[in-house]
């Protein structure tokens, strides 16, 4: 079964209503099978806000030769990692502000 990755879509530019449905039933009725797609906005006031839709698809064959490429583990930093978890770690307790 291949892997399924989350994508995203955002609509961030001002247009009419009428625009805004067609763009979204175009996106609808090309999302893949299976799809659990979501619509919410985002954003704020200073930046701006925008519609995000996030939908879940197959990855594809570039995607899973670059993820068989860099996930495996690199044995050298494994080892440090095995050794950094083994050293002990205690917090230093705060010392009180100077006058």
């Amino acid at each position: 079964m291949p892997r399924r990755v989350k994508d995203f879509i955002d609509i961030s530019e001002y247009t009419s209503l009428e625009d805004l449905i067609r763009y979204l039933e175009t996106i609808r009725d090309n999302l893949p099978p299976g799809h659990e797609a979501e619509l919410k906005i985002r954003g704020d006031d200073v930046f701006g806000r925008r519609l995000t839709i996030t939908y879940f698809r197959d990855q594809t064959s570039d995607e899973a030769e670059l993820e068989a490429k860099y996930s495996d583990p690199d044995p050298g930093i494994e080892k440090l990692r095995m050794e950094l978890d083994d050293l002990p770690y205690g917090r230093k307790k705060a010392s009180p502000p100077a006058n």
